[in-house]
């Protein structure tokens, strides 16, 4: 399917709109418009151009898009009306030009879970499932003003995890270019100054020169090496099954941040088991979309166990237990769930408990983390100032003497 870029007149009120259409053809999407009850004015291909094609929905675009809907659907406004409205508010153009199709899709006849289905590069698994369950129990506000809350609840944990990365990638640049500079202008100068006197360098300074000669050389070489990791990296993880699993093992292995990765999944799959059973998904297929939500090869193979015991007839709480990667408070609110018939509510009080305990354990990481660097960074300094000042209070001495 092509998409087409339009603009039709209203038959009743002669209003001007504009949107984006899917069809075979230009003739197609132009008899759509009319089927629709609109007068066409212009239909053109769609990204046809150099810079065609669509651009990025961020996770904030995503999430005031759905709190919109859920609003306006909740004020008793028609599904149709909701969206043109959001459409017509919506500062993203790419999100407005994604409404817009979808607005079409539904005025076609389509449900609003197929409508969305057709992005599903913006609309996960998580989001599609809601809505569907939301238009089939007629509480879709209900179901979209819960995916507007986990995805902000989503954004913020990412934002605190990322945000207490942030001052130690700040600290490892500010150690690299300390030490590029003593490598660059002093190390050369300690060399020059030996051999001026005729005398022979200290070890340790010149391992320090040899490898500012190197980097001096060939630094185009280092350059080309790094940069050539990097995009294999980048291409192992996001082109290759084994890639990612590598990465996503690392992720729950690596020591300080596994820990928080692992409360990070856990929450992540409570909170989203949660919404799936409070709008009314079934059981099995509630399990099978929390599993998907954590976004992590690793413990999706291990959890995806649990769905073959569910399946046998045994309970949740039985299913995850001694599970890997499963921390303990999860299968216990289960069974507590379980037997009071609320489970959705006990699994979203789990995931509360870890969400709390992850704002703890970051705040702990980026404290710990900051006397770390600054004895690296003190240590790496010490080793170059121990091979070009010590050897010129050396040299000075011997010479007054």
């Amino acid at each position: 399917m092509r998409r087409f870029k339009y603009k039709v007149k209203e038959k009743e009120t002669g209003k001007e709109l504009k949107g984006v259409i899917q069809a075979e053809n230009e003739q197609t999407a132009g008899h759509l418009l009319i089927d629709q009850g609109y007068i066409p004015l212009s239909v053109t291909e769609e990204g046809t151009g150099l810079f065609g094609g669509k651009g990025h929905v961020t996770a904030k675009d995503r999430i005031t898009f759905t709190r919109q809907l859920a609003t306006l659907i909740g004020a008793g406004l028609p599904l149709a009306t909701s969206l043109r409205t959001v459409a017509e508010q919506t500062q993203s153009k790419t999100m407005k030009a994604i409404v817009e199709e979808i607005l079409v899709s539904v005025e076609s006849g389509k449900t609003l879970n197929e409508s969305f289905a057709q992005y599903s590069d913006v609309f996960n698994g998580v989001y599609l499932a809601l809505i569907k369950a939301g238009e089939t129990s007629g509480t879709l506000d209900i179901a979209l003003k819960r995916l507007a809350d986990q995805e902000e609840k989503d954004a913020a944990m990412m934002s605190k995890i990322k945000g207490a990365l942030v001052y130690p990638a700040i600290i490892l640049v500010v150690i690299i270019a300390v030490l590029a500079f003593m490598m660059i202008m002093v190390v050369p100068q300690v060399k020059g100054l030996y051999e001026d006197m005729g005398e022979e360098l200290p070890e340790l300074t010149q391992f320090l020169v040899n490898i500012s000669d190197f980097f001096g050389q060939f630094w185009w070489l280092v350059l080309l090496v790094l940069a050539g990791i990097v995009a294999g990296l980048w291409y192992a993880i996001k082109k290759t099954p084994a890639g990612r699993k590598a990465a996503d093992s690392f992720k729950i292995h690596v020591p300080i941040f596994g820990g928080l990765f692992r409360k990070l999944y856990v929450s992540r799959f409570a909170r989203t088991a949660e919404m799936m059973l409070a709008t009314g998904v079934p059981m099995l297929d509630s399990v099978q979309i929390a599993i998907d939500a954590t976004s992590n090869v690793i413990i999706e193979e291990e959890y995806s166990k649990s769905l073959e015991i569910i399946k046998g007839g045994k309970a949740l709480s039985e299913a995850l237990k001694d599970r890997n990667y499963m921390l303990p408070l999860v299968p216990q609110m289960a069974s507590i769930g379980e037997e009071s018939g609320k489970i959705d509510e006990m699994l979203g009080k789990a995931a509360q408990v870890y969400e709390n305990e992850l704002d703890e354990q970051i705040n702990a990481i980026s404290t710990m983390i900051e006397p770390i660097l600054m004895v690296i960074m003190a240590g790496l300094i010490g080793v170059v100032i121990g091979g070009t000042l010590l050897p010129i209070y050396s040299l000075v001495n011997s010479v007054a003497a």
